[in-house]
């Protein structure tokens, strides 16, 4: 079978002073291409730990995370950036958008840290636009994050994850400041690109949220504790 992203006896540790944290103690998971998971466990199993290293905002302290064919151990810093560019969209719960920033321009920030920077053409700015329309924010283009409610930014950020045609999707805790009926539409939306064939791993901690995914990851003490699949 072919994989997105696969982690082999993944470990990462903290040192903090004489003390070592052990937050992932041998992970080991595979995500295939078109799949779906949400992963969850309570607040120190080393879930948000997991997300990093799979974004390569981190590594592993041992053990082998591959993504794209790319071992990330053996990636130098400029060759991690470029592919958590090329390769891995970002959705975050607090949206982390640029305040100073319109819509289309919070949508564009990816294109600005591609391999060799290459201007910001008009086809790609054709292309943020397409996809503002394709979140519902085609009326919103110049707007700022503080001119839209918090369902309005997360399609902002959902918008600006898929703009460099990302293989992988990773959200955490995409509904997490969102009432329900905003966190449904938000939830509609990932399971529609889902439908595309992206590859969606997400962090939550709402039992609805995770069993709209095509299986569930539970996570423990640095390790996975179980897993659950649902129809999807």
């Amino acid at each position: 079978m072919d994989y997105a992203a696969q982690t082999i006896d993944l470990h990462k540790y903290y040192f903090l002073g004489d003390h070592t944290v052990k937050a992932l103690r041998g992970v080991s998971v595979d995500f295939p291409h078109g799949d779906f998971v949400a992963i969850m466990g309570s607040s120190g199993s080393g879930k948000s730990t997991l997300l990093n290293l799979l974004g390569g905002l981190d590594r592993p302290t041992q053990g082998n995370y591959i993504v794209g064919g790319y071992d990330v151990s053996e990636l130098d810093d400029f060759e991690l950036s470029a592919i958590r560019n090329e390769l891995i969209g970002f959705i975050f719960q607090s949206y982390n958008l640029i305040a100073q920033f319109s819509v289309l321009e919070n949508i564009q920030v990816p294109l600005n840290y591609r391999a060799g920077r290459p201007p910001i053409r008009r086809g790609d700015v054709d292309r943020c636009i397409d996809l503002a329309c394709e979140v519902g924010l085609e009326d919103r283009l110049d707007h700022r994050p503080y001119q839209l409610s918090g369902g309005q930014q997360q399609r902002v950020a959902i918008a600006r994850a898929l703009v460099n045609d990302p293989a992988i999707i990773l959200a955490d805790e995409p509904t997490g400041n969102l009432d329900s009926a905003t966190s449904r539409e938000i939830m509609d939306l990932l399971l529609g690109l889902n439908e595309q064939g992206r590859t969606i791993i997400m962090v939550t901690h709402e039992q609805d949220v995770a069993e709209q995914s095509k299986r569930q990851i539970f996570m423990k003490d640095g390790l996975i504790a179980g897993e659950g699949v649902f129809p999807g």
